[in-house]
């Protein structure tokens, strides 16, 4: 029996669309299914919109800042639909730009629907697609996470903001609790600080950014500080009452008054309507897919991408499972999840990360040697006037490679692709020491921090 597919994706993420091109460029039968908007969380409420927003709070904040640099600036107005709308009109265009490239691709089949797995037929899948049963040989799930809303009594009725609905918000919130002091809540809590909310965020942990060192947390916790926005850690939310628009929050023993909240308690994958049961694809107890590091479930002929596969749930690694799963469907099957993932926490200033911190690279029993740089001995940033944060960088003792590095400056995301490079490239850290960097650059910071190791 002849398949109808070659090739069936499940999911028109970041990982999903560009393999479905490339195998389809290459001759595959390839079937595209998004039961909702191409692009993944990225382009429709991640990364496209939240950038494009947070330009615009920078340029507010730098505004506010203009006495400084000499300038009168008597009045920022803040036009939260006209800053939301900009985000929205690109995550709009980033859609449609994707859907109109894949439209000129020859042995591609869009399915705009939900599809799920049924079972076997033979050595093939068979899916469901609407009333249309569909035959495929090997099947690619990109499905991605959606927002955990936590049980707490009230919420349900109360109602809340997540990073699947922020763009839908039609007012600014006058007084913000963000439940979770995780990535996504510390960025939009600054967001919404900018714009003019009054913030506080409620951390049920001893600390923000609970994966990171506790002196890179809690320099990042201090700047937000700065700008206006309250911390109460250790916190939990137990109840929730009355509307969005005047809400009640009770935490612990405190009572807090809100307009609205915005619930940032992490993601969950969508693998719960896939049907994987009835071909046998393993999940852990949170849903997510089991895969080798070759993204190949528990099934032969079944893979997984993007964040439903565990491991970083980052755009930029689900670009690289693309690439990793176009080598082992039509490839020589070397790429593999063995890499480097450095990411970025996109407060202002950003958060640059890559490999281990301290303390992990301390449990994992290496004797390690810190670098330590403050930004503000920077003569670029000096000169700029954005001297806060610092980089530390992590050293193995024994054969003087980078071990991880956090960059806590303005363009940290940028720098630390210095440290990414030097990781990959497997160089001792002498390898920035002894360069040339240009002077004056931010990037000469990068540099410093290593320049005081022995």
């Amino acid at each position: 029996m002849d398949p109808d597919f070659d090739v069936f994706v499940i999911g028109a993420g970041q990982a999903g669309s560009p393999l479905a091109k490339s195998l389809a460029e290459k001759g595959r039968r390839v079937a595209l299914a998004e039961r909702s908007d191409i692009g993944g969380s990225c382009v429709n409420f991640g990364c496209t919109p939240t950038k494009a927003a947070f330009a615009s709070t920078r340029i507010a904040h730098l505004a506010r800042r203009g006495a400084q640099y000499g300038l009168r600036i008597p009045t920022i107005d803040v036009d939260y639909a006209a800053v939301v709308g900009r985000a929205r009109d690109m995550a709009v265009d980033f859609r449609n730009h994707l859907a109109a490239e894949l439209a000129k691709v020859g042995n591609l089949t869009m399915l705009a629907e939900h599809v799920r797995l049924e079972g076997r037929d033979g050595d093939l899948f068979r899916l469901r697609a609407g009333s249309r049963s569909i035959c495929a040989r090997r099947v690619v799930l990109d499905t991605g996470t959606r927002s955990v809303i936590p049980p707490i009594e009230g919420l349900d009725q109360a109602g809340c903001v997540h990073a699947g609905n922020w763009l839908d918000l039609a007012d600014l919130p006058a007084r913000l609790v963000v439940i979770g002091g995780g990535y996504i809540g510390l960025e939009m809590a600054q967001f919404y600080r900018r714009l003019g909310s009054e913030v506080t965020v409620l951390e049920g942990g001893g600390r923000v950014a609970g994966h990171e060192d506790e002196d890179v947390a809690a320099a990042l916790q201090k700047l937000l500080e700065a700008e206006g926005i309250r911390f109460r850690l250790h916190t939990r939310v137990e109840k929730v009452e009355g509307k969005r628009g005047a809400l009640t929050i009770t935490a612990g023993d405190a009572r807090l008054e809100a307009t609205h909240m915005f619930v940032a308690t992490g993601r969950r994958p969508n693998t719960d309507d896939l049907g994987l049961e009835t071909v046998g694809v393993k999940t852990s107890k949170h849903g997510i897919v089991e895969v080798d590091e070759k993204l190949a479930t528990s099934v032969a002929g079944i893979w997984a991408a993007g964040d439903i596969r565990g491991g970083p749930m980052f755009t930029h690694t689900a670009w690289d499972d693309y690439r990793i799963l176009e080598s082992q469907i039509a490839g020589d099957g070397s790429r593999t999840t063995e890499r480097i993932v450095p990411y970025a926490v996109f407060t202002d200033p950003e958060l640059g990360r890559v490999g281990m911190t301290e303390s992990e690279a301390r449990k994992a029993g290496h004797r390690v040697k810190i670098g330590r740089f403050a930004m503000k001995a920077n003569g670029k940033a000096i000169e700029v006037g954005e001297t806060a944060g610092f980089i530390k960088v992590v050293i193995d003792a024994d054969d003087d490679r980078l071990l991880g590095a956090a960059v806590l400056a303005t363009e940290g995301a940028e720098l630390v692709h210095v440290y990414v490079a030097l990781m990959n490239a497997r160089a001792p850290f002498a390898a920035i020491r002894d360069a040339v960097f240009i002077h004056p650059t931010l990037a000469e910071a990068v540099q410093s921090a290593v320049s005081e190791i022995g």
